[in-house]
C-alpha cells in the first residue's frame, strides 16, 4: 500500500511532527522534504492550494491536508499495526475532542508565551499553563491519554514537548513545576522510537524561537 509517501513539512512543526510520528509508527517508509515557508514549493502549493500551509501528505499523488486528519488517514490505510484511534466510538470520539481542543487552544496561547511580552504575554503564559492543566487533569494516572495505549491524542500534543524548553526560556517559567505528570507522560512518549526519531533536538527549536522574536520585535 505504500507506493508513494512524501510529506511536505518544515522541520520544527509540531503539526507536522505528528504525520512524521504516525508514519513511522506504522512502519511506513516515506520521502520527507523540508519546505522555506517564505518561499514555498510549486508542489506545496500544488498540493495545499486553499491553505497553502504544511504539513501536506502526498500518497500516491493525492494530498492529505491537516495533520489531525492525515494521521486519521494514515490509521485507516494501514491499519496492520499499532492502532492509532481507540476502535471503541465513544473513545474514538473522546479522542477526536482533545486533539480538536489541541488544535483550537494551544497554538495561540503557546506564541503569546514566547513571541509577545510584559502583559500580553503575562496572560499568555497562564493560559498556557491553564490549558496544559486541563490536559493534565485528562491525563490522570494513565500511562497515555486513551489507557495503556499510546494513540491519537499522545500524537496530537507530544510535538510541543519539544518546545517545552523555549516556553520556559522566554517565559521565565517552569512547566514541570507546574505539570509534574505531563513531563512525565512526554518523557514516556520520548521512549519510543517513531517520537524520539520525529521531533528536532530542543536547543534548534530554541534557536528557531530567538529568530522568530527578533523577527516580531520582542527582544
Amino acid at each position: 500500500m505504500a507506493k508513494e509517501v512524501i510529506l511536505l513539512d518544515f522541520w520544527p512543526s509540531m503539526y507536522g511532527m505528528r504525520t512524521r510520528i504516525a508514519l513511522r509508527e506504522k512502519g511506513v517508509d516515506f520521502e520527507y522534504r523540508d519546505e522555506n515557508l517564505r518561499e514555498k514549493s510549486p508542489l506545496l502549493l500544488q498540493m495545499n492550494p486553499v491553505h497553502k500551509k504544511i504539513p501536506v501528505l502526498i500518497h500516491n499523488g493525492k494530498p492529505v491536508c491537516e495533520s489531525a486528519i492525515q494521521v486519521q488517514y494514515i490509521d485507516e490505510v494501514w491499519p496492520h499495526k499499532n492502532p492509532i484511534l481507540p476502535s471503541d466510538p465513544y473513545q474514538r470520539a473522546q479522542a477526536r475532542f482533545w486533539v480538536d481542543f489541541i488544535d483550537k487552544k494551544m497554538y495561540e496561547a503557546q506564541r503569546k508565551v514566547y513571541a509577545t511580552k510584559g502583559e500580553e504575554q503575562e496572560t499568555g503564559k497562564k493560559e498556557f499553563i491553564e490549558i496544559l492543566k486541563t490536559l493534565e487533569t485528562e491525563l490522570g494516572d494513565k500511562p497515555y491519554f486513551g489507557g495503556d495505549d499510546f494513540g491519537y491524542v499522545d500524537i496530537g500534543l507530544i510535538g510541543f514537548y519539544t518546545w517545552f524548553p523555549g516556553y520556559e526560556k522566554f517565559g521565565n517559567f517552569s512547566i514541570e513545576a507546574e505539570c509534574p505528570k505531563l513531563i512525565a507522560w512526554a518523557k514516556r512518549c520520548m521512549q519510543r522510537e517513531s517520537v524520539a526519531k520525529s521531533l528536532p533536538d530542543p536547543e534548534k527549536v530554541v534557536e528557531f524561537m530567538a529568530m522568530l522574536r527578533k523577527r516580531f520585535g520582542v527582544e
